[in-house]
């Protein structure tokens, strides 16, 4: 079934919040000088109904080397309380023992993924030992182990240090979270590195080993561009999406263009059997003002693909897309006025509803804090929420994490905002 039967060219976008829905704050970041601080993180749920997610800064590191003493990050686990309260347990502070530089890893900025043993999975952005100008690393994939004992500490273990190899060929700073196929190996992006121009990134495969995991790089991008000119796009930020027959679909920030700039590209990767080929399946063209794309890539039964452009539109605030692989059709729609601006996370699609959701992290006012949207079957669109709507933003604001959809409740995390202003996790009945 398709969510948008009949999409309309701009979003009618209904202000304020719809009747019936209800929002709760989870959790306010900065209760204590070890909590974590402002969370870019998607959230995954476990088994027993607990939620993970990670904080690009603060816990117990408070060395000048993360965040100017506010921490390097953490991994949290939060769980619910008979009395609807919930309780945050760090499960991992990076860069405690720091030592020059944290191998660890430091400032997550993605989610985690979770094998079927509870073992949590992911990447920082920074860590491992300095590369060229990047004092601070170059970036990390880790894993966390479950205690074996109650009240015994997880374990971590880092997978993989990016910039092993000369010159970055194995790609820089990975920005997005991971996907597991179904023989255990993970995938990802990483936004600079590899074999084209320093700023080119790359799309990779880790596999598990005895030893040490194996990467291998499936693409880089911009190795036949030159400068800022990129056909096949550049920056990818978001995580890599698998269909039902094994290709790999994501988003570019930018490039798409030969001639310099570009709005960004959709793109794909197919096994072959000599590798994997990439094709650009649609390049946004910035004279058309749509670009930024920093989201993940989401499919409808049909093999449809849905994502986010942080630019374009009527408005300027952002646009929702729809991608149909085999008649190659765009259809892509304006955020309009009252739906907040700039979403950056993608969208997640309820097809037994006949609904998508995704955030605005910002607004078209200064005092404006995002949104949390739905569009439906039809078309019609509703915020489902605004952000800062409570004195000093105490119900958070700026989302920028795609939402996740469980018993029927959205989930999600805002970067800033709260009681302490680090950032809160959040649910909200649609």
């Amino acid at each position: 079934m398709k969510i948008l039967s009949a999409w309309c060219v701009v979003l009618a976008l209904t202000c304020g919040a719809a009747l019936g829905q209800t929002y709760k704050v989870l959790w306010s970041f900065g209760s204590s000088p070890s909590d974590g601080a402002s969370s870019v993180s998607n959230l995954i749920f476990d088994k027993a109904g607990n939620l993970y997610g990670t904080t690009q800064f603060g816990g117990s590191a408070t060395n000048l080397q993360c965040g100017n003493g506010g921490g390097c990050g953490t991994v949290f686990e939060l769980s619910p309380n008979a009395d609807g309260t919930w309780t945050n347990n760090i499960i991992y502070n990076f860069c405690a023992n720091y030592s020059g530089s944290c191998l660890d890893g430091q400032q997550p900025t993605a989610g985690l993924a979770m094998d079927a043993a509870g073992n949590l999975y992911g990447t920082t952005y920074f860590g491992g030992p300095g590369c060229g100008n990047a004092s601070a690393g170059c970036g990390t994939v880790f894993e966390l182990s479950p205690p074996q004992s109650s009240g015994d500490p997880w374990t971590e273990t880092v997978l993989y240090l990016f910039r092993s190899l000369n010159n970055c060929l194995d790609g820089v700073f990975p920005n997005s979270h991971l996907t597991f196929d179904g023989s255990g190996n993970l995938y990802g992006t990483t936004t600079g590195g590899g074999a084209g121009a320093w700023y080119g990134g790359t799309v990779f495969e880790l596999s598990p080993n005895a030893g040490p995991w194996i990467e291998t790089v499936l693409y880089n991008f911009c190795v036949g561009g030159r400068f800022h000119h990129c056909p096949d796009g550049t920056y990818p930020q978001a995580a890599v999406t698998f269909d039902h027959t094994g290709n790999l679909y994501g988003t570019t920030e930018t490039g798409g263009t030969p001639s310099g700039g570009g709005g960004g590209t959709l793109f794909a990767l197919t096994p072959t059997a000599n590798g994997w080929s990439e094709s650009t399946l649609y390049a946004f063209n910035p004279a058309s003002g749509i670009g930024g794309l920093f989201g993940v890539v989401s499919l409808d039964s049909v093999g449809d693909l849905y994502s986010t452009s942080c630019g374009g539109g009527q408005s300027h605030g952002g646009t929702v897309f729809r991608f149909n692989p085999k008649g190659k059709t765009m259809r892509a729609a304006s955020l309009a006025s009252g739906g907040g601006a700039c979403p950056t996370a993608g969208i997640v699609i309820d097809e037994t509803a006949g609904a998508g959701y995704g955030t605005a992290s910002s607004g078209f006012t200064k005092d404006s804090g995002g949104t949390v949207f739905k569009f439906g079957s039809s078309g019609e669109e509703t915020v489902l929420y605004t952000f800062c709507q409570l004195q000093n933003c105490a119900d958070g604001y700026a989302p920028q994490a795609s939402l996740i959809l469980h018993d029927g409740n959205l989930y999600g995390t805002t970067e800033k905002g709260g009681a302490l202003g680090y950032g809160v996790v959040f649910e909200i009945t649609p």
